[in-house]
């Protein structure tokens, strides 16, 4: 199935898939900009690619979690106006208006005339607080499908998506979130961790996103690629430049 994905930042990317528009994870203030979430403090150091006023026409929202502002800042938040937004369940309690929330495993289908593509909810485990889901995108009749995996750790419930889904391109939110308040506990995926899960997820291309454009991640580019190198799973890589379209084949 034809993808083209262009990375904005973070976890924000348009996606073109089944001959629709998805925004993923919509963050476009301006940086530097400083956030207290809870018992952390949140520092953004990289303006989006694409401002907010040059968007193509979305025709839906896939929203992992609307309770960080590395996922969801205020002016992405004013972007969710009149628009379809997939997210949690609670998520969806909270934003209101054309918001759908799905449980993992659950489906929602998209469909603007002609054209339908299939969002089913995966589970995903983030901290250190709050509700998460990742995505699969399946166009009706068609065997590979597109999964955005949401901010989660590695977790053995997540296995369960390669036994149901042929996976064409996985893209894997990392960067090894940390918070010193927090001590060791990991919030989104190592390297280590994405080498393992692209294995079980048998995925014929990963595309690495969230590790950059905040302080509290703690791996880059460079231990990604050694992760995958030492798994003899270079080949699956395939990377984003911010604010250029990406066509990953069908």
């Amino acid at each position: 199935m034809q993808t083209t994905l262009t990375h904005i930042g973070t976890a924000t990317m348009l996606v073109q898939f089944g001959g629709l528009t998805f925004l993923t994870d919509p963050v476009f203030d301006p940086a530097p900009t400083e956030y207290v979430s809870g018992p952390v403090v949140l520092r953004s150091t990289t303006m989006p690619a694409i401002p907010a006023s040059e968007l193509p026409p979305i025709d839906a929202v896939l929203l992992s979690h609307d309770e960080h502002p590395d996922n969801l800042d205020e002016a992405g938040r004013r972007l969710l106006d009149g628009k379809l937004v997939i997210t949690t369940q609670s998520g969806a309690g909270r934003l209101g208006g054309h918001a759908v929330g799905v449980a993992p495993w659950s489906s929602h289908t998209v469909v603007v005339g002609e054209k339908s593509v299939i969002i089913t909810a995966t589970p995903a485990h983030h901290g250190p607080a709050g509700d998460v889901i990742g995505f699969i995108l399946r166009v009706p009749g068609e065997e590979k499908v597109l999964y955005i995996s949401g901010d989660t750790t590695y977790e053995s419930d997540l296995d369960q998506i390669s036994e149901l889904f042929s996976i064409g391109v996985a893209v894997l939110h990392l960067g090894a979130a940390k918070f010193a308040i927090l001590g060791d506990q990991m919030i989104s995926m190592d390297s280590a961790s994405a080498a393992k899960f692209t294995a079980s997820l048998a995925a014929d291309i990963v595309v690495p996103i969230h590790y950059s454009s905040w302080e509290h991640f703690t791996e880059t580019e460079d231990e990604i690629v050694a992760s995958f190198a030492g798994a003899g799973l270079t080949d699956r890589l395939k990377w984003l430049t911010p604010g250029v379209p990406r066509d990953l084949g069908a």
